[in-house]
């Protein structure tokens, strides 16, 4: 049986979606089950019933206001250990590339492992050079070719790892 990835981000612009589409696919490619939800859209049964999680957010000097109330909104979870060992990265978008990418990918996961989840980031590859981050998929300003192969990438990852991770 296949694992099941949710990918669940706040959409604040166009480029975000586009990002956790590519991220979907790559999901896909890879044989496991996807979930391509908005923050507005999901619930927490959604995150407890997926084997991974793949985060996204705009920049907006960090994660966006409603992102981090629907995080807080998951009540205890990272008291009760419910998303605990399970493996989970995360993306973003931006204007500029300085404008915070980095920030906002390490606010994703520093919620991630406060839930004691495995954090996925993306191995250096020469593609860094002008596109993304080992921390996760980020794009800036137009999206190009280089952010949605990166993005497909980090969601083919993640799949693999959580079909590692549930066969241990």
């Amino acid at each position: 049986m296949p694992v099941s990835i949710l990918v669940l981000y706040d959409r604040k612009n166009s480029a975000i979606e586009s990002l956790a589409r590519a991220a979907a696919s790559g999901v896909e490619l890879s044989g496991a089950d996807v979930t391509l939800k908005r923050t507005t859209e999901a619930t927490t049964a959604d995150l407890l019933a997926a084997d991974g999680l793949l985060l996204g957010s705009p920049n907006w000097s960090g994660i966006t206001g409603s992102l981090k109330s629907w995080l807080d909104d998951q009540g205890d979870l990272w008291e009760d250990g419910s998303l605990a060992g399970k493996p989970a990265a995360a993306f973003t978008s931006g204007s500029g590339q300085h404008s915070g990418l980095e920030m906002t990918l390490l606010q994703m996961i520093h919620w991630m492992l406060a839930c004691g989840m495995v954090v996925v980031g993306l191995p250096w590859g020469e593609r860094m050079r002008v596109s993304g981050s080992y921390y996760g998929a980020t794009a800036v300003g137009d999206m190009t070719t280089e952010d949605m192969a990166q993005a497909r990438e980090l969601g083919a990852r993640l799949a693999s790892v959580a079909t590692k991770l549930t066969r241990t």
